[in-house]
């Protein structure tokens, strides 16, 4: 008895020791889609939010470099900047947006009094 429980906390923890962490594909897709989501709503027109999408492509490269390499729960890491690098640049630019449309309904509101 005292053998099998041996033999089953060792094979335990040759299991835990030879397991690595998997490769961050999901994590990796999710970045990716951030920054299209932020390129497709003008972060290039900014400079701040093209700031973070250059910052989230450079770190997507990163990323994928380790995942070569083996470095998967860096790569994860990584990954969890460039997406958070990506969203920022999104809100940045739908913020900019925002702000343009409220200054064109003052425009237009101040049109519309002056009018009268």
């Amino acid at each position: 008895m005292k053998n099998l429980a041996t033999m089953i906390a060792f094979a335990a923890s040759v299991a835990a020791c030879g397991s690595s962490f998997r490769p961050p594909t999901d994590r990796l897709a999710a970045s990716e889609a951030a920054i299209r989501s932020a390129k497709e709503l003008g972060a290039q027109d900014d400079p701040q939010a093209a700031l973070h999408v250059k910052l989230a492509d450079d770190q997507v490269a990163t990323a994928r470099s380790l995942m070569r390499d083996g470095e998967n729960r860096r790569a994860d890491v990584v990954l969890q900047r460039a997406k958070a690098d990506a969203e920022l640049a999104v809100m940045l630019t739908r913020e900019k947006a925002a702000k343009t449309d409220a200054q064109r309904a003052r425009e237009t509101l101040e049109t519309q009094r002056s009018g009268k």
